[in-house]
């Protein structure tokens, strides 16, 4: 019987420390906010994003000038000429794709297939359907993301399918003239772009496709080509051409 009774009071005493060491660990996350919950909640440092510091960002796009780390190139059409500048140090593998096949006269002679009235306006593709064009290596590659370029409107960004490896030859040129400055996420973009949005542009776009160059000079010609007349799968009745594209040296 002593031996019953001593069993039973030394596990007595052993579910009280139990139970003052989980209050105390729980009284311990509760002062200090330690949790996991909370080390890994929508809220925390860990996934925020870091505020802007305009002065420290270059937003090459907001400036017609063309600099020593930009190339110029002009797009001529049937409809006109379009001046343009890519950014190799932002989008390497974008712009090396682009102006290697344009060297070569790869787009000479293709045309807008796609065109978006008060969207953009889509060309590259040999085949003159949406459905060809490769990149110089033979095979896709991958989207370049940069926090300095953004769907402004008279953007140059790469085409590509919902696959995450699959740009090819294809590319765009963002029309859009109307204000979407409300549209822009002000997290993730300077208010710089954003007051630039007031003249157009589309940021839905933005950190999903690869922005690569602006155009500088020539928004009448896109502006004239997103008028002509399409049919339902918005393909131009009659045809648009590039009939090259000349890269400045």
């Amino acid at each position: 019987m002593k031996r019953n009774k001593g069993y039973i009071i030394g596990v007595t005493l052993f579910i009280v420390v139990i139970g003052l060491m989980v209050f105390g660990v729980h009284t311990l996350s509760k002062s200090t906010g330690a949790s996991f919950t909370t080390m890994f909640s929508p809220e925390s440092s860990l996934t925020q994003t870091p505020s802007l510091d305009e002065d420290q960002i270059d937003l090459p796009q907001l400036t017609k000038e063309v600099n020593d780390n930009e190339i110029e190139i002009k797009i001529i059409t049937t409809l006109g000429t379009i001046r343009a500048k890519v950014f190799p140090d932002l989008a390497p593998k974008a712009v090396e794709n682009f102006l290697t096949h344009s060297d070569e006269g790869y787009y000479d002679e293709t045309t807008f297939h796609r065109i978006l009235t008060n969207f953009m306006i889509q060309g590259g593709d040999p085949s003159g359907d949406g459905t060809g064009g490769e990149s110089i290596w033979g095979e896709p590659f991958e989207t370049e993301i940069s926090s300095q370029l953004f769907h402004l409107r008279g953007a140059l960004a790469m085409a590509k399918t919902n696959a995450p490896v699959s740009i090819g030859s294809q590319f765009y040129i963002v029309q859009n003239p109307s204000d979407v400055s409300a549209s822009a996420d002000p997290s993730k973009t300077p208010d710089k772009i954003i007051n630039a949005y007031t003249s157009g542009g589309y940021p839905s776009l933005d950190q999903l496709y690869t922005v690569f160059g602006q155009v500088i000079e020539g928004m009448d010609v896109v502006d004239a080509i997103s008028e002509v007349e399409t049919d339902s799968l918005d393909k131009p009745v009659q045809k648009v051409k590039i009939e090259s594209i000349e890269v400045i040296d």
